[in-house]
């Protein structure tokens, strides 16, 4: 329909999609002492969830956030009463702005949500046992113009993830040889 009005929409493919019902940006996994998986939350990981993005001007939220917009024609919760999902700046879902209107917490989460695994000992007592940063939000992609190529569009979800850099030298070793030439070192977090 919105292209028939001649606004700019494609369809997008997010995989490993974190389903948050509950908002909390993380998708909680409960197991007993046993290892045994327990129903304490309706949080989920889907291999993927397709949604449209349309290109508008947000005067709304200001031309920061002008650019792809999210609407999901296929909403799984309410959003102020209704089953509605967006229209959610792409740029606020990247950038984080999570208290912004039209669901940018429940995309936020849908492309960045951690997933934890929790042992549950009692209704007071849990602990945390395994967190993954990385497993959320893999491969979004539409297809290219005039051909079934797919285009990654990743990098306007989520800034790369951080991987860990494995020294043969020990660190203060390579704090020195940093000294030693004058270079400065900026480490990004």
């Amino acid at each position: 329909v919105l292209r028939s009005l001649g606004i700019p929409t494609r369809v997008i493919t997010n995989f490993n999609s974190a389903h948050d019902t509950n908002i909390n940006l993380s998708i909680d996994k409960y197991i007993d002492i046993s290892g045994k998986t327990l129903n304490l939350t309706e949080d989920s990981v889907w291999n993927f969830h397709v949604w449209n993005e349309s290109w508008f001007i947000r005067r709304d939220l200001g031309s920061f956030y002008d650019g792809w917009q999210v609407l999901d024609a296929t909403p799984q919760e309410r959003s102020k009463g209704i089953y509605q999902c967006g229209p959610a700046s792409t740029r606020a879902i990247k950038e984080g702005d999570v208290n912004l209107d039209y669901d940018s917490s429940f995309l936020f989460a849908a492309v960045n949500a951690d997933y934890v695994t929790w042992i549950h000992y009692s209704n007071k007592r849990r602990e945390r046992i395994y967190s993954d940063t990385r497993m959320i939000g893999k491969f979004i992609s539409t297809k290219a113009v005039g051909t079934n190529s797919r285009v990654d569009v990743t990098a306007n979800y989520k800034y790369p993830e951080v991987k860990e850099i494995s020294f043969k030298i020990s660190y203060s070793q390579y704090k020195n040889s940093l000294m030693d030439d004058r270079k400065i070192l900026v480490t990004a977090v």
